[in-house]
């Protein structure tokens, strides 16, 4: 299971891991960690998330409440100042290989593209994979649209309704086709070897070009499957490992599931 941390910068919730326990469904949450103070980035911030994942090396989410506690007090909020802000986060996330998502606050004023409405420049969105806009007409409607971009998937809009038990969004409605990853033959080639070689093969990268007759140099093949190392083991059940040895670079795939 991953980790989930929030880093909640320099504020302080009586009752607030209750809350998320509630919002969870469960009485305890073990993997479930809250900061009630953080340092700002560039003076201490990056040093406190290294920490924390250092200690418990299965972080895989980080929620920041909010970028505003967090970010440096230059008193300057310019498309520069605003994108290294965010670009500073996504370096932690990237080297750490965590997911961070970060809360910011949006104008008060309409605009017909919802991104707009974020507070401060688009450089925070330049900087940033994605980005999420929940609005409601009203404060207290409990019908919300979420409002979806990024650079992995197409923008999409979401329809929601507030469980007021649950204290969850449940989705209605889709008003864009959800984003599906295009088809990777490599991944099909790989599955293909396992069930041939009763779900285990191990070799190098040359030897998995052969053995799948990739169009493809062994580097290239090894970077490919590196990236879609998640999407291996979700779609197909196998687990994939790049190990170095005194003999040299090897794969290794698992099939855990049927």
């Amino acid at each position: 299971m991953w980790l989930v941390a929030f880093l909640c910068g320099n504020l302080i919730y009586p009752h607030l891991q209750q809350r998320m326990y509630q919002i969870f469904g469960a009485n305890e949450a073990e993997d479930l960690y809250f900061a009630t103070s953080s340092k700002k980035i560039g003076d201490g911030f990056e040093e406190q998330v290294n920490g924390f994942i250092n200690k418990h090396p299965s972080t895989g989410l980080i929620i920041v409440d909010t970028l505003k506690r967090v970010r440096e007090s230059t008193g300057e909020y310019s498309y520069s100042s605003d994108y290294d802000s965010v670009a500073k986060l996504k370096t932690i996330a990237d080297n750490r290989n965590v997911s961070m998502l970060i809360v910011h606050h949006t104008r008060k004023q309409p605009s017909k593209d919802k991104f707009d409405m974020i507070s401060g420049t688009n450089g925070l969105l330049g900087a940033a994979d994605g980005a999420f806009v929940l609005s409601k007409k009203n404060r207290t409607d409990n019908e919300a649209t979420l409002d979806i971009t990024g650079r992995d998937q197409q923008d999409m809009r979401l329809k929601l309704t507030r469980d007021t038990d649950k204290l969850i969004w449940v989705l209605d409605s889709v008003e864009t086709e959800l984003w599906k990853k295009p088809p990777e033959p490599v991944l099909d080639e790989v599955a293909k070897l396992l069930t041939e070689n009763t779900g285990l093969w191990t070799g190098t990268a040359t030897e998995l070009c052969k053995a799948i007759n990739a169009d493809m140099k062994p580097n290239a093949l090894a970077l490919k499957l590196n990236v879609n190392a998640g999407r291996l083991y979700d779609e197909y059940g196998i687990k994939y490992e790049n190990t170095r040895s005194h003999e040299g670079r090897k794969i290794s795939f698992t099939r855990e599931s049927a």
